[in-house]
C-alpha cells in the first residue's frame, strides 16, 4: 500500500512539471487518456483554452491600428508590421495556340505560314520601392511553330524562348482602376530550321532589348462573380541583336571567325516590334481561370536580311494568389496559416 501512494504521488508530481514546463514553453496541446472521466474533463478545458488563445491570436493578427500615420498588424507575437508588406504573388500559367506568319530572307524570300503553340509563366508582385507603388512582373515565353510556303513544298520550323523582367509605376485614378507604366529588360533566343535548304539550313536568333510597358487592370462584378480585364502593351525602343550577315555562312563565323558584323544595335529605325496582352480572370469553381488573347508583331532589317515573325495566340490557363517567404521576411510567415510552419 505504501508502495502504491508512493508512485501516485511521484505521478502526480511528474504530471505537474510536465504541465507547468508546457506552459512556460507556450504549447497547451496535451494527450490525455479520454477514458478517464477526469482526464476528458482535463482535455476538454485544454482545448477550450487552446480555441481561446487562437482567436486571440487571430483577433491580432487580423486588427489594425493607426500609428505614426502607418497602418499596421499585430502578429501572434505582438509585433506590429506594416500589413502592406504582406505582399502576394499573382502567378498566371498559361497556354496558347494560334496562327502564325514568318519570313526570313536569309533562307528564303518567301512568306511561310501555318500553326503555333506558346506556354507562358507570368509573376507579378509589389514592390516597397516609391512606398510600395512599383511592381514587379517577370515573364517567360516559349513557343513552337510549324509553317509553310505557298507551294507547300518546303517548312520553316521554329522554337523561341524569352524572359522578361519588368518595373511599372502604379497609378490609381479609380479604386478599381489601375494603371501601369514603366519599363522592362527582355532576353530571347530561338531558331529557324528550313526543311528544304541544303546550305544554309538553320538561322539563330538572339535578341536583348530595354522596352517600354503599360498595363491597365480593371476589377468589376457580376451578379455573382468578380472580374478582372488586363491589357498590356510592349514594345522595345533598343538592344543587341545577333544577325549574320546575308550570304554568310555560319561556318564562317564560328569555324574561321569572321565575327565583325553579327552583332548590331537595334532601335526603332531597324527593328519595329510590340507585344499585345488581353486577358480576363473570371472563377470557375474554387479556382481561378485567366483566358484571352496574346498578339506578338517582331520585325527587323539588319545586314540586309529582312526577318518578320507574326502571331496570333488564344490562351487559357489557371491563376493562383500566394504568399512568398525568403531570407528575412520569414519571421512573418506566423501571420498566415502555414501547413509547414
Amino acid at each position: 500500500m505504501r508502495h502504491i501512494k508512493i508512485l501516485a504521488l511521484s505521478g502526480c508530481l511528474l504530471w505537474t512539471c510536465l504541465t507547468k514546463a508546457q506552459e512556460m514553453t507556450g504549447d497547451t496541446t496535451v494527450v490525455l487518456p479520454e477514458n478517464n472521466p477526469v482526464h476528458a474533463e482535463m482535455l476538454r478545458n485544454l482545448r477550450a483554452d487552446e480555441n481561446s488563445k487562437q482567436a486571440s491570436v487571430s483577433r491580432n493578427r487580423l486588427s489594425r491600428e493607426q500609428t505614426t500615420g502607418r497602418s499596421l498588424l499585430r502578429d501572434g507575437d505582438d509585433r506590429e508590421v506594416d500589413y502592406r508588406d504582406l505582399r502576394s504573388v499573382n502567378e498566371g500559367t498559361l497556354v496558347g495556340v494560334g496562327g502564325y506568319m514568318m519570313k526570313d530572307t536569309y533562307l528564303s524570300r518567301e512568306k511561310y505560314g501555318g500553326l503555333g503553340f506558346r506556354f507562358m509563366n507570368e509573376r507579378m508582385r509589389l514592390t516597397k520601392m516609391a512606398n510600395y507603388k512599383i511592381s514587379s512582373q517577370n515573364i517567360v515565353n516559349v513557343d513552337i511553330s510549324s509553317v509553310m510556303n505557298g507551294a507547300r513544298n518546303a517548312n520553316f520550323l521554329s522554337a523561341f524562348a524569352d524572359y522578361s523582367l519588368g518595373y511599372h509605376y502604379r497609378f490609381m485614378p479609380d479604386p478599381y482602376l489601375k494603371v501601369l507604366v514603366g519599363g522592362s529588360a527582355r532576353t530571347m533566343i530561338g531558331m529557324v530550321y528550313n526543311t528544304r535548304n541544303g546550305n544554309n539550313p538553320m538561322t539563330v536568333h538572339a535578341d536583348i532589348d530595354l522596352n517600354f510597358s503599360m498595363l491597365a487592370i480593371y476589377e468589376f462584378r457580376t451578379k455573382r462573380s468578380p472580374l478582372a480585364i488586363r491589357y498590356q502593351f510592349e514594345t522595345p525602343l533598343l538592344g543587341i541583336l545577333f544577325s549574320p550577315v546575308y550570304e554568310q555562312s555560319y561556318y564562317e563565323i564560328f569555324s574561321l571567325g569572321n565575327t565583325a558584323e553579327i552583332f548590331n544595335f537595334n532601335s526603332l529605325h531597324n527593328k519595329f516590334a510590340m507585344r499585345n496582352y488581353l486577358m480576363l480572370d473570371f472563377p470557375v469553381g474554387a479556382a481561378t481561370v485567366r483566358a484571352g488573347y496574346f498578339g506578338n508583331f517582331y520585325s527587323t532589317n539588319v545586314n540586309l536580311i529582312d526577318r518578320y515573325i507574326i502571331s496570333h495566340n488564344i490562351m487559357v490557363g489557371f491563376v493562383k494568389e500566394f504568399a512568398a517567404f525568403s531570407g528575412r521576411e520569414m519571421k512573418r510567415r506566423n501571420l498566415y496559416n502555414s501547413a509547414y510552419y
